[in-house]
């Protein structure tokens, strides 16, 4: 009843995507890495400049880290754009796109779901996702109240999913699970009195819609003061790649004061420190700019210091053209400091 019902509705409602229109695994791959953390909207623009730019796998293998991190810029959570970037060169180096669900878990930045999307649309495989979309979707409809987030509750979401399934259509399921949790079945205000499942919907009858799905604890939710001065220099400023084991890797950045109380945290990028000694001339443009990421608020201070002489900085600094800064690939935070000039 649940799986002939929901293949009925996405048969009328079903989205009409261009990666639908295809079953090459690294179209469809690409789309759902894409995916992570972006609306289909905004996704949809940077699919298509991707598939524009490498319309094949060996094409982006065949990018550097900073051509990949500039064209995925302003999508946010950069580790996706860098894992795509070295899954592309293992899929180059092994030959072919793994067509298992195993094997497709091997590539860099694949989940469980990542994997079942991929291997049901594009080798027709019997695996089910489990996304949000899923989690709400079987929780509402069955009345289950086991925290999602939970060991106990992803294996009874993920059996429940898979006995759903039907062989011969895994991926019209995965597609029609995601777009009725997307349309239909929404986290806010549903559109109950449409659905064609109300009759056999536990939360619906019970009058439990906007309790289920249940998720255990929360985040705790980390503020971050950062500041940055923009050094102007004869045409020219101060940018350095941000390393290794924290937020940002591989991006660029303007100067950072260096501060004491950030020494050994790789989730500090800097503290609030205000400009002294070579920087004191430094005139304050913006001031607490927030921006939210996951698990941290960052609030960023941004000035701007002009001098004729360059000042003596870290040696991970190197001098760029101004004219040239649309070149290297910044966090959005950046972008935002950068139109208060």
């Amino acid at each position: 009843m649940f799986t002939t019902t929901l293949l009925d509705w996405f048969a009328l409602n079903g989205r009409d995507l261009p990666w639908r229109h295809t079953h090459d695994p690294y179209a469809i791959w690409l789309s759902e890495i894409i995916l992570q953390q972006t609306r289909i909207q905004q996704g949809m623009d940077y699919w298509l400049r991707f598939m524009q730019r490498w319309p094949q796998v060996e094409d982006l293998a065949a990018a550097t880290e900073d051509e990949v991190l500039h064209m995925w810029q302003g999508l946010g959570y950069y580790s996706r754009a860098r894992n795509l970037h070295t899954a592309a060169q293992q899929i180059v180096a092994n030959g072919k796109f793994p067509d298992t669900v195993d094997g497709i878990k091997k590539l860099k930045g694949v989940g469980d779901y990542t994997a079942a999307a991929i291997g049901s649309i594009a080798f027709g495989l019997p695996a089910a996702v489990v996304d949000g979309n899923v989690y709400r979707v079987l929780a509402r409809h069955y009345g289950i109240d086991t925290p999602i987030n939970t060991t106990q509750g992803k294996k009874l979401f993920t059996e429940l999913a898979q006995s759903l399934l039907p062989s011969d259509q895994p991926a019209e399921f995965n597609q029609a699970m995601m777009d009725f949790g997307a349309i239909q079945c929404t986290p806010v205000s549903p559109k109950c009195d449409t659905c064609p499942l109300q009759e056999t919907c536990e939360a619906l009858r019970t009058g439990r819609i906007s309790e289920l799905p249940v998720k255990e604890r929360k985040l705790k939710i980390q503020t971050v003061r950062l500041t940055y001065i923009y050094i102007r220099c004869n045409g020219k400023t101060a940018i350095r790649k941000r390393p290794a084991g924290g937020i940002w890797q591989g991006l660029w950045e303007p100067f950072a004061p260096p501060s004491p109380m950030s020494e050994g945290k790789a989730n500090h990028p800097n503290n609030t420190h205000v400009p002294s000694g070579d920087f004191k001339g430094a005139v304050l443009l913006r001031k607490d700019v927030k921006h939210v990421l996951t698990h941290r608020i960052l609030l960023a201070d941004f000035y701007l210091l002009e001098v004729q002489e360059p000042p003596t900085l870290p040696d991970e600094y190197i001098w760029v053209d101004e004219s040239d800064l649309d070149r290297y690939a910044f966090p959005r935070l950046i972008q935002i400091l950068f139109e208060s000039l």
